[in-house]
């Protein structure tokens, strides 16, 4: 049973990605909710960034890794964090604005679509090259710039949605605006970065491959 619970905790991780994607269905800026909505939804991100620092460390402690979990786990793990972008830069977080003309939108998150198109587009690539690699039989394992990135990831969703519940658009809350700010720009960054290493190891590792 043991050998089977680290990859049982990367599908809940799964499960609870649905429960929080729920929870923030919840949730529009521009009208009442109930106050346990985001708090709720931190909550859960929280179990599922956990469960995500579980699994790896029981699987590598007990001996147990396997195929599935090098692919599950990045994949429940991108799930996750992309689908938390998309939903941080829908329509539930935009601000209203002062003129229905306006044609520019503010979020409340401070994330905006190109940024989660950077963050897909990286996700997109370190996938296709572990694919690869996996295909040819290559053990492709995270690096610790894919390390970081989740990390950070992990930190600055749940902390975004704190500063959304607290509502940084209040006057005296500009300082929250600038850590939203800081944190966001800051994610992007570090994720669009971390995938260069995954380029690197990928190219010594075809290159040392029998029909690389």
């Amino acid at each position: 049973m043991h050998r089977q619970f680290p990859n049982m905790l990367t599908l809940m991780r799964l499960i609870l990605a649905g429960a929080f994607f729920g929870v923030l269905n919840q949730y529009r800026y521009s009208a009442p909710v109930p106050s346990w909505v985001l708090p709720l939804a931190i909550m859960i991100f929280i179990t599922a960034a956990l469960t995500d620092m579980l699994d790896g460390h029981l699987a590598r402690r007990w001996k147990v890794e396997s195929q599935f979990g090098r692919i599950m786990d990045p994949a429940c793990d991108k799930v996750l964090v992309i689908g938390s972008f998309i939903y941080l830069m829908g329509g539930r977080f935009v601000i209203p604005q002062q003129t229905a003309s306006s044609e520019f939108f503010n979020m409340v998150s401070g994330v905006y679509p190109w940024m989660v198109v950077v963050i897909l587009a990286r996700e997109l690539l370190v996938t296709g090259i572990r694919g690869k690699l996996e295909g040819m039989g290559i053990k492709f394992r995270a690096v610790w710039a894919g390390k970081l990135k989740m990390i950070l990831q992990s930190l600055a969703i749940p902390l975004v949605l704190l500063i959304v519940h607290l509502d940084p658009e209040l006057p005296s809350h500009g300082w929250m605006r600038l850590l939203r700010d800081v944190l966001v720009y800051l994610t992007v960054l570090v994720t669009a970065v971390s995938g260069i290493p995954y380029i690197l190891a990928a190219g010594r590792a075809m290159g040392k491959a029998p029909n690389g």
